[in-house]
């Protein structure tokens, strides 16, 4: 099985007091994301986006084209996103 993919769902427009407007990441958040290798902390990360997204409001789009992206890379989507969407 794949490693669970990046939250970014390529909208990278950071309007929102420094967060995308797609997956509420900040610049600072993306690399660090990348530099994730193990699965369960990629995991962790996209629950914590999750937490983000709920806090900042505005990002019900998000899930649905996150677990499109999960599915299309075979991977089974964190819980927390699957909860939200």
């Amino acid at each position: 099985m794949s490693k669970t993919p990046s939250p970014c769902i390529d909208v990278c427009k950071f309007k929102r007091e420094g967060h995308c407007i797609g997956c509420s990441m900040t610049k600072a958040q993306k690399p660090l994301f990348k530099q994730l290798k193990k699965d369960k902390h990629r995991r962790a990360f996209v629950e914590m986006l999750v937490g983000q997204q709920s806090h900042l409001g505005k990002y019900r789009h998000w899930a649905p084209q996150y677990l499109q992206k999960c599915l299309k890379k075979k991977v089974k989507p964190a819980a927390a996103v699957r909860d939200v969407a």
